[in-house]
């Protein structure tokens, strides 16, 4: 069992994220890493069949790492409205963010050793006024988090196992794509990347194959300019401060078994060429890390799934991987 703890925020309380950590809970209280939900206790103990009497409350950190092995340890931050699986509301708004404030708080202050947290959902949260794209963008902000660049914000990275992959952009709309890239938008990914795979996933050089954005790479021009006005500026800077980088690479030959042994992470330049060979590897047990944070922060690689939430079916697989994943991160930079 680890000496410290966790901070596990709880989600959307209508989603499955109450099911999933507790399946997560039963699987990692014997050997850790520990945790300790940040939530509403009656939204977590309606998930378990067996009631309330496997949450409990707990008041610090140090008391949950104590509490792990035999019980769900929650530091409880009472919803104000009744919570129904499967039907999310913007009246959970105002709870599922103060959750995440105050886990990031325990964090930034050393409390936790790290953050893992469940699904939400955007809509009911922008219903309410929430102004951030999602978790990424709002952990930046409440982090002050600013890249190599200058500009705020972290970076996005999906993980399994025989692959990772970091995001340059993120929620742009594909039509907004190509006008959001950059030369330092890549130069500031690959640099944040490259210093997370030395930090925290123990890669002592690493290694960097950026994608092209068209089709087979844009054909020396033919298709498409952003390879030669962009990209290929971008992996020249990248090398020039000293990160091993190559590209840009057609996206279709840059996943298969052999192409993946070459490089440590993939820099890919929009949302679904990064997500689609991430869930087709490994879909249950994808990983989400946010690159560039002062702390540690992992997720499940996957959404709320409203539609299957209270009927007990939800798989933990993506959950279990993040909470572990924080834990060792957590363990490399305490090293």
């Amino acid at each position: 069992m680890t000496t410290s703890t966790l901070a596990l925020t709880l989600g959307d309380p209508a989603g499955i994220g109450p099911e999933i950590i507790l399946k997560t809970w039963a699987a990692l209280r014997a050997g850790g890493p520990a945790f300790m939900v940040v939530g509403d206790f009656d939204a977590l103990a309606s998930a378990s069949v067996n009631g309330g009497s496997v949450v409990r409350r707990v008041t610090s950190p140090a008391e949950a790492v104590e509490v792990f092995p035999n019980a769900v340890p929650l530091l409880d931050q009472p919803l104000r409205t009744r919570v129904v699986a499967g039907q999310p509301s913007p009246a959970a708004a105002g709870a599922i963010i103060g959750w995440i404030e105050t886990a990031v708080g325990l964090a930034l202050s050393g409390r936790v050793r790290g953050l893992v947290t469940a699904p939400i959902a955007k809509a009911p949260l922008y219903a309410a006024g929430f102004k951030f794209p999602g978790h990424t963008e709002f952990l930046g902000e409440l982090t002050a988090t600013t890249g190599f660049d200058g500009t705020r914000g972290p970076i996005m990275m999906l993980a399994a196992p025989g692959l990772r992959v970091s995001l340059v952009t993120v929620h742009e709309p594909l039509a907004k794509a190509s006008g959001a890239l950059s030369v330092e938008r890549i130069v500031n990914a690959g640099l944040i990347t490259a210093q997370a795979l030395r930090r925290d996933f123990g890669v002592a050089s690493p290694r960097l194959a950026v994608a092209g954005f068209n089709p087979h790479a844009g054909e020396g021009g033919a298709i498409g300019r952003e390879e030669v006005d962009i990209v290929e500026p971008a992996v020249r800077a990248l090398r020039a401060q000293g990160v091993e980088a190559t590209g840009p690479w057609p996206a279709d030959t840059l996943f298969p078994e052999e192409m993946r042994a070459r490089y440590d992470a993939a820099l890919c330049l929009y949302h679904d060429q990064a997500l689609i060979p991430i869930k087709m590897l490994d879909f249950w047990g994808g990983v989400n890390v946010t690159l560039g944070l002062p702390i540690v922060r992992t997720s499940p690689d996957h959404g709320t799934a409203f539609d299957i939430a209270g009927r007990g079916i939800a798989r933990p697989d993506s959950l279990i991987a993040a909470v572990r994943m924080a834990g060792e991160i957590a363990d490399r930079r305490g090293r």
